[in-house]
């Protein structure tokens, strides 16, 4: 049976400039040995047949990777020594490591959390007296803290699951029944969840205002807002669907004015959308209340059937990947590979960042409702060995190269290839090789040629 492996290859090639000849190194990684570095050689050279072109076309800016903060990440870190979790944390946000610059953060319970939770379960609280982000200062809380602490640069957008349960016409924090909740047949509503009556879109406003200042209070600043996860999402987990129409009556009439006053530095964001009808994308982008407010567009699962689409419609829009698909808790190299098969479309289909799921989990990446899912790091609970999965190294081939204020390069010739240049003139080269066996490639850039053997399944990263 034929085995597919997965190879990354990025080359840096600072402005492909003289001399004829440089040396480069070249960083491998394989499923036996990771990072290892050996030498190659870039070539003045024109008019050639190159197998990869990278072009002087540039795309979309990069504005960044990240992953989410959750509190089983938190709960797995935890079983480590102090040494060993700032190890691991300098991996996912040291300049040595992935060096994450841009990640996510739950606003109350999402499915990786210990059990359901929100800010404030009062029935009727419309003043939201009882509001409080105390359960977050057990987990949420100080695993941001510990990244800011690595790196202070660290940008940080946010989305709830869920609004508290007695502001659903469902009653329940799911939208689905499953053997790990009590949604009942009683609890299913047809169209919008959230009630959409003006006291409790108000509140919810207010709700979502004051977790904002509450995190400020608690020196994290979150300077991006997406009001729900996945609006089309049916699983027994925290969620909470929303109709097209009333999610932009819900921006254009009560979040967008109230955030464009109390909170003019926190940017909102249509999304994340879990949805490939770009009619349901457009009844919100064009609603002309809506619009005004709306920032960049986060898409994620059925989102990349339409990424490029988007991004053609409303090309002056940001966008963002919000959610790498998580996998079955496989942690192996199948894993790695549908991670830059995501990578690649969403890059090449004009994102301007992108975010992975879960960053650590332990054992065997368990929700608190029984999905299994994948992580970049894994955690023992028993012996405390840290393992850094496939999925790790695919991220900090991209991550760990590809800076902030980067542009996306057009490759003219070439499948499976993603090209950046760095503000300093930097060039990255992303290139996947599903082969078995290994291949000898010429990769034409600016008038140099890189002549790179790719080693059957391994990563690869060039740099001058």
């Amino acid at each position: 049976m034929r085995f597919k492996f997965l190879l990354l290859s990025l080359l840096a090639i600072q402005g492909c400039k003289s001399p004829d000849i440089q040396e480069a190194e070249i960083y491998t990684t394989s499923e036996q040995a990771q990072w290892q570095r050996s030498p190659v050689q870039v070539q003045r050279q024109t008019d050639v047949d190159a197998d990869i072109i990278v072009s002087d076309t540039e795309e979309q800016v990069i504005d960044g990777f990240g992953g989410c903060f959750n509190e089983l990440g938190w709960d797995a870190l935890s079983l480590l020594s102090e040494g060993q979790r700032d190890t691991v944390l300098n991996a996912l946000f040291g300049p040595d490591g992935v060096h994450f610059t841009f990640c996510r953060l739950p606003v109350g319970a999402n499915d990786y959390a210990r059990d359901w939770y929100s800010y404030n379960e009062t029935p009727g609280d419309f003043e939201m007296k009882n509001f409080s982000i105390e359960r977050d200062k057990g987990g949420v809380i100080p695993y941001i803290k510990a990244a800011l602490a690595i790196n202070p640069n660290l940008k940080l957008w946010a989305s709830p699951w869920s609004p508290p349960v007695w502001m659903k016409a469902t009653k329940h924090y799911a939208t689905a029944p499953g053997e790990h909740n009590d949604f009942r047949e009683g609890n299913e509503v047809a169209g919008d969840h959230l009630i959409q009556e003006p006291e409790y879109l108000t509140a919810y406003v207010l709700y979502l205002s004051k977790f904002i200042d509450a995190y400020r209070q608690n020196g994290i600043d979150v300077s991006l807002l997406y009001f729900q996860n996945e609006p089309y999402t049916k699983h027994q987990w925290p969620n909470c669907s929303w109709l097209p129409k009333s999610m932009a009556n819900f921006i254009g009439k009560y979040l967008g004015p109230v955030f464009s006053e109390k909170h003019p530095n926190v940017d909102l964001w249509f999304g994340t959308f879990n949805c490939n009808k770009m009619a349901d994308l457009a009844c919100v982008m064009e609603d002309t209340d809506a619009a005004q407010y709306i920032r960049g567009i986060g898409l994620q699962w059925e989102g990349k059937d339409i990424v490029a689409d988007v991004h053609q419609k409303y090309p002056d829009m940001k966008l963002m990947q919000t959610e790498n698909e998580c996998g079955g808790g496989t942690f192996d190299w199948g894993a790695a590979e549908h991670t830059f098969d995501l990578l690649n479309t969403y890059l090449n289909g004009g994102v301007n960042s992108y975010m992975y799921w879960n960053m650590v989990l332990q054992d065997d990446g368990a929700s608190s409702w029984g999905w299994r899912q994948n992580a970049m790091i894994r955690i023992d609970s028993q012996t405390k060995q840290v393992i850094y999965t496939p999925e790790f190294y695919v991220m900090k081939h991209l991550s760990h190269f590809v800076k902030k204020g980067a542009r996306r390069l057009n490759v003219s010739k070439g499948d499976n290839v993603l090209a950046f240049k760095n503000p300093d003139g930097q060039v990255v080269i992303l290139c996947a090789n599903k082969d078995t066996e290994e291949r000898n490639i010429r990769i034409a850039c600016k008038g140099h040629v890189a002549n790179v053997k790719l080693a059957p399944k391994t990563f690869n990263t060039i740099t001058l």
